[in-house]
Order: C-alpha cells, then structure tokens, then sequence
C-alpha cells in the first residue's frame, strides 16, 4: 500500500460541539488532521490506499459516516502562473512564457476569468502537457487528473454513482 496525500474541504458539523473530532474518528479520518480555515473543516489526510482514487473515495465516505459534506478536495484544480510555477517546479517566469506561447506550442488556455490579468488554469490539463513534454511526471499528471475527477463527481450525481462502484 502507498500513502496518498491530499485536503478534503468540508461542512456541516458544529466545530464547537463536544464530539466534533471524535465523529470524524470513529468515521475512519484517523489519518486525517482537522483544522478550521475560514468557517471550514480542513481534513489533511495521509491515506494508504492501492491507489489515490481509492484513497480519496474511501476518504470521502469516511468524512460523509462523518456528518459532513465534502465541498471539494485539494489541491485545487484551478492554478494561477504562481501555483503551476510552484507546483511543476518551474520558475514563473518560464510558466509565463509557455503561457503567452513563447516557448513551446499548445499551451492549455485559461478556463477562469479569462479576460482579466489574473486567469485561472485547469491544473489536469496544465500538468497533462508538461507531462506529455517530459516537464512532469505521469504520476503528478494522473494525480491532478484524479482530483479533478472527484471534485466534478461532488456536483454531479451520475459521477457519483461511478465513485460508489470504484470504492
């Protein structure tokens, strides 16, 4: 088994509550570390899994037995310049470049606020490229491709069903 390391975002239980950890214990998160961030319940879980799809389905349905609800999970699919510099472990200024075209073509476009100085890129597809360019590893490109997966599957239903096969 492998450890996979990953944040679920999460609602809906009272941080003040006498029991508020201990559910998410006795649920299986034992794994996991709880913080509150802005009104939010952070889980930080380091999960032994086959995979990481198994880790973050079985992670999920832990923090659901839990009382909670999953809002999404992390790493955040989408990235500025800054975060695909920090998470490919190029410099920003060589993001910016194959951003703007200038080195190497087919760079994935901005999939959030496109028309503004801050655009937002799908991390799946940043990293997909740097990996089909030998820039990423097929591992940190399927990781990303996985956590985009989940997060589509907490909005729709019919992903959902697919998450309960998978686990």
């Amino acid at each position: 088994m492998k450890s996979f390391s990953f944040t679920i975002v999460a609602s809906g239980l009272n941080p003040e509550a006498e029991d508020f950890e201990d559910r998410f214990f006795a649920a299986g998160c034992d794994d996991a570390t709880i913080s509150l961030v802005r009104s939010r319940i952070l889980l930080d879980f380091d999960r032994e899994a086959k995979n990481l799809i198994q880790a973050v389905v079985s992670a999920v349905r832990d923090v659901e037995r839990a009382g909670a609800r999953v809002e999404r999970i992390e790493p955040d699919p989408l990235v500025s310049i800054s975060d695909i510099a920090e998470r490919s472990g190029l410099t920003r200024q060589a993001v910016s470049l194959y951003a703007r075209g200038e080195r190497g073509a087919g760079f994935p476009a901005p999939v959030a606020r496109v028309s503004s100085d801050a655009p937002l890129w799908d991390w799946a597809e940043v990293a997909s490229w740097f990996c089909r360019r030998g820039k990423l590893s097929a591992q940190t490109a399927v990781a990303a491709r996985v956590v985009a997966w989940a997060n589509d599957g907490r909005r729709a239903p019919t992903v959902n069903c697919v998450l309960e096969v998978v686990g």
